[in-house]
């Protein structure tokens, strides 16, 4: 009677990769920790400090932790006017789409987001007053407001939760 070995799979190549060597599938993800849920270490693709979008040429000229001042200026007259776009910097994480990975990456703010992460301005002065503005509010973060009982500020004054009563 013949001994049977069983099957294993092929050994991993301990080697550096090559280029152009295929990258396998069904490779697990690796799942998320404490650690991954931070943005310390990780690596975001940064804004470009150059771009034209419908009309406008955008030209980066400050920027601080995760806020920035873009020049925008409209190149379809002869005569250009310049305003200023205060950004704060948003990051995504990274995704697949269509069997292709896009890369964590920083984000400009979407025309919903405005008011709110992104302000134009005309004068260049107070652009930059309101960066500092944006980002010593992100620096910021203030702690909720309790009361002596150890209830949210917001029960102060109206209705009042019923252990209190």
């Amino acid at each position: 009677m013949k001994v049977q070995t069983p099957i294993r799979p092929p050994k991993a190549r301990s080697d550096a990769a090559l280029v152009g060597d295929p990258i396998p599938l069904s490779t697990p993800k690796t799942s998320r920790t404490a650690e991954a849920g931070s943005e310390k270490g990780r690596s975001y693709k940064p804004l470009p400090t150059r771009f034209r979008h419908h009309g406008f040429d955008y030209r980066q000229i400050a920027r601080e932790a995760n806020t920035a001042i873009y020049e925008q200026i409209w190149n379809s007259c002869s005569n250009p006017s310049v305003c200023y776009e205060v950004i704060r910097i948003r990051r995504r994480e990274g995704f697949e789409i269509a069997a292709r990975f896009v890369a964590p990456a920083e984000v400009y703010p979407n025309s919903e987001a405005w008011g709110v992460d992104g302000f134009t301005l005309t004068d260049k002065e107070t652009a930059f007053a309101k960066m500092h503005e944006v980002a010593c509010a992100l620096r910021v973060k203030p702690l909720p407001n309790l009361n002596t009982v150890g209830q949210p500020q917001a029960f102060r004054g109206g209705i009042e939760p019923a252990h209190n009563r």
